[in-house]
């Protein structure tokens, strides 16, 4: 069981390495690739706007949420972990059987894939065909750079904990240093325009207004998903009751004051018009403030900030694995610890296989989909498993907002669920196909491997 094999992995890391890899989780691909798509669709900033704000609120009753779950069980797995115990081992497998294809795998591919587009708006040669005999076309050279830095942030990660975190800290100071800087040098520029705020059409009263709004609000829950990144490391804390639930709400916090400050400075700086539809919406943003010499620096820096998300994924999902098959309910190898470096290397190596698959086989606005709608289900359940905890366990940790947090989440949880499958039913389809299939690989492993 996971409880018997946890002293496998060592309790090396403390609040300053848990907090930075919450905030590298949240901060990546999303924020810097969405606001275009979501202004194409939205129409309005002021709307935009109103989503994000929202979105942080959302995020932030989870993370009081995991805090509570996190202290209860300081184990690997996270969700995985926490359902597995207070409801069934059926439910927690689905959340971790999720975490396998896109809880973590999918976002590699996304951060990948928002990387060399940002990497392209730099250099505009990659958005040409490349002549090597056959005409190679721009998104099939992007793709390839996609699936290169997932197999080389893989290497990386193989190493062992201590130096990936220190590469993962060292990521993650830079990209927030890099969006203060944007942030700062961009409102300070004055190149901007305050009426782009209110330059935009509102959305008509309706129900089908409300499946954009929901479908909007599962993409911004995309870019705020990290929320909950140190739960999942329970095993590896030094002291969880203290700092797993710290680690969270400060994570979060600092997040929702980025994540807000930077969609304020894109439409500060970017007409309505010519956002919409804009996926390295940051590199046009610097470009328009600063310059077209800036637009290619930053665009750079925000590509190689990606790095940063990448990478702390890349720590986080073969953890779930590895509870899984510790469990007796995944394969075997992925319990196997690499006796020098201390780390499920072949669960690290199965998930950058997986990401790079879905880096090469989608369009990018339908892996948001698939991994918002995917990612929104578990998450409710373990909200709900707060309640079941505070009778089980009177004594464990109880944080503030105790239940209007949890009742505020739950109901957005499944609102934009439900508004998100109306709006775009093809990929919220497979991702609930992808749930359905992790009913009989239960069995399966249960019946195989226990």
């Amino acid at each position: 069981m996971t409880g018997n094999s946890d002293h496998q992995l060592k309790r090396a890391l403390g609040p300053v390495s848990l907090s930075s890899i919450v905030v590298a989780n949240m901060v990546g691909a999303g924020i810097f690739t969405t606001s275009g798509l979501l202004l194409r669709d939205l129409g309005h900033p002021l709307l935009m706007l109103a989503l994000w704000v929202a979105g942080g609120v959302i995020a932030l009753c989870g993370a009081l949420s995991y805090g509570e779950l996190g202290a209860a069980y300081p184990r690997a797995g996270g969700e995985y972990y926490f359902l597995s115990r207070l409801f069934h081992p059926l439910v927690g497998f689905l959340s971790g059987w999720v975490s396998f294809f896109v809880g973590f795998s999918a976002p590699i591919a996304a951060s990948a894939v928002g990387f060399s587009e940002y990497l392209a708006r730099a250099l505009p040669a990659l958005d040409q065909p490349i002549n090597l005999g056959l005409n190679i076309a721009p998104v099939v050279t992007k793709k390839a750079l996609a699936v290169l830095i997932i197999f080389l942030f893989t290497l990386i990660h193989i190493q062992g904990l201590k130096p990936g975190t220190k590469v993962q800290n060292f990521l993650t100071a830079g990209k927030v240093g890099l969006i203060l800087f944007l942030i700062v040098v961009g409102f300070a520029s004055g190149r901007g325009n305050w009426n782009h705020l209110t330059d935009g059409e509102w959305l008509p009263a309706g129900f089908p207004s409300l499946k954009v709004i929901g479908l909007s609000l599962m993409w911004i829950m995309f870019a705020y998903s990290g929320w909950n990144a140190s739960a999942y490391l329970g095993s590896e804390i030094k002291n969880p009751r203290r700092d797993l639930p710290l680690s969270l709400l400060l994570g979060t916090g600092v997040v929702i004051l980025l994540y807000l400050s930077l969609n304020l400075l894109f439409v500060y700086a970017i007409r309505p018009a010519e956002m919409k539809g804009v996926i390295s919406v940051g590199g046009l943003a610097a470009g328009k403030l600063l310059g077209a010499g800036w637009e290619k620096f930053l665009s750079i820096m925000i590509a190689f900030a990606l790095f940063s998300s990448l990478s702390a994924f890349i720590i986080i999902g073969p953890r779930v694995y590895y509870a899984m098959a510790a469990d007796r309910l995944f394969f075997p190898f992925a319990a196997k610890i690499h006796p020098v470096t201390r780390v499920p290397a072949l669960s690290i190596w199965l998930q950058g296989a997986i990401a790079a698959v879905i880096a090469v086989s989608g369009a990018f606005e339908h892996i948001l989909t698939y991994m918002g709608f995917s990612l929104g289900i578990f998450p409710i359940l373990a909200v709900l498993g707060v309640f079941k905890l505070r009778k089980l366990q009177p004594e464990n940790l109880k944080l503030p907002g105790f239940p209007l947090a949890q009742i505020v989440y739950l109901a957005a949880g499944v609102s934009i669920l439900v508004l998100g499958f109306l709006q775009s039913p093809g990929p919220s389809g497979v991702a609930i196909l992808t749930v359905i299939a992790g009913v009989p690989a239960y069995f399966f492993f249960r019946k195989k491997y226990s």
